[in-house]
């Protein structure tokens, strides 16, 4: 069991990849923002890489463990410590019954940290997954970000080892300002935006708004020049289209205002996506700090989003890792 002794400003189990395959039914997948450091987590204790773990955003959790565990802790430097002494980053560490795991507050660029616990978040599965969907209430520990007093679930442990680190070579760099790869969305020039639009939109610096949270990044308010006056018979402004499906990592454009559609979104809706970001590079949203982060999107092709993918997964490997 895993006792909850803080929550912090915003902790909740998450699995990987969520739930796939529910965009038609208005769910979008849910799952880790930093699916990187997520996973890495999880390998470092002999999980498999998707198993439920925690999502700690911006600091401030504790936890207390009930029987012997391995953990780790992954992701923006909270400055995490077991029983009040430091540990590092990336690395597995043994616990015992009645050690605590501490999160501090953020430390560095970054935002969210990633803990593993051997056995995972053993919490029910709800439509094919444990990850917390917040807008519906579901999944995790009672649909819900978690606060001090809850009783988390283990899975059986296992053999996991401690004392396993993340080669430092492979350890990603965390930064405040961002180059975000990118894809040109379904409604981007000719039709809805010019040509001047599209490349201001990849070669402008983009403020990330504090306003932003696990169902959007909101970015700089922007007078689009537009290929068209109105949205016709879906509205008056030329950002309105008839509802259709909006993919996870879209740039919803939103009358002047582009924002990107993360992990928790919606599913459709009726305005224009001018962009799509790629998915391997959906990772480094997790880590961006609103209100103070920028982002500058790379453009690439679908070629290269996939190897992306490719690339990101391979890291996900035993080879990435080793002895300390």
């Amino acid at each position: 069991m895993l006792e909850v002794k803080s929550g912090g400003i915003e902790t909740t189990v998450q699995d990987y990849p969520g739930r796939v395959g529910l965009l038609d039914q208005g769910i979008f997948p849910a799952g880790p923002m930093d699916d990187l450091a997520f996973r890495m987590a999880n390998l470092l204790v002999g999980n498999d890489p998707g198993a439920a773990g925690l999502e700690v955003t911006a600091g401030g959790a504790e936890f207390a463990f009930t029987d012997d565990r391995v953990v780790a802790v992954c992701g923006a430097d909270m400055q995490p410590r077991i029983n009040g002494e430091p540990i590092e980053l990336w690395r597995s560490y043994g616990v015992k019954a009645g050690d605590t795991l501490t999160l501090g507050w953020l430390n560095g660029p970054g935002f969210r940290s990633y803990v593993a616990v051997s056995g995972g978040i053993d919490v029910p599965v709800v439509l094919g997954s444990r990850a917390t969907y917040a807008p519906g209430e579901i999944g995790g520990h009672e649909g819900r970000a978690l606060k001090e007093g809850d009783q988390l679930p283990l899975g059986s442990a296992g053999n996991a080892t401690p004392g396993r680190r993340v080669k430092p070579s492979l350890v990603p760099t965390y930064t405040s300002e961002w180059v975000l790869e990118a894809v040109r969305g379904p409604q981007a020039d000719p039709d809805y935006f010019t040509t001047e639009d599209m490349e201001f939109f990849f070669s402008h610096a983009w403020t990330l708004d504090r306003n932003s949270n696990r169902t959007g990044y909101r970015l700089d308010i922007h007078r689009w020049q537009w290929a068209r006056k109105t949205g016709g018979v879906a509205g008056g402004h030329p950002s309105n289209i008839l509802d259709n499906g909006y993919p996870v990592g879209a740039v919803n454009v939103a009358g002047d205002q582009p924002i990107i559609l993360t992990v928790d979104g919606p599913t459709l809706g009726g305005f224009v996506c001018c962009a799509v970001v790629a998915m391997g590079a959906m990772w480094k949203l997790g880590q961006m700090v609103p209100g103070w982060d920028k982002i500058r999107f790379k453009e690439v092709n679908i070629a290269q989003a996939a190897e992306l993918v490719q690339q990101m997964n391979q890291l996900i490997s035993e080879e990435s890792l080793e002895g300390v």
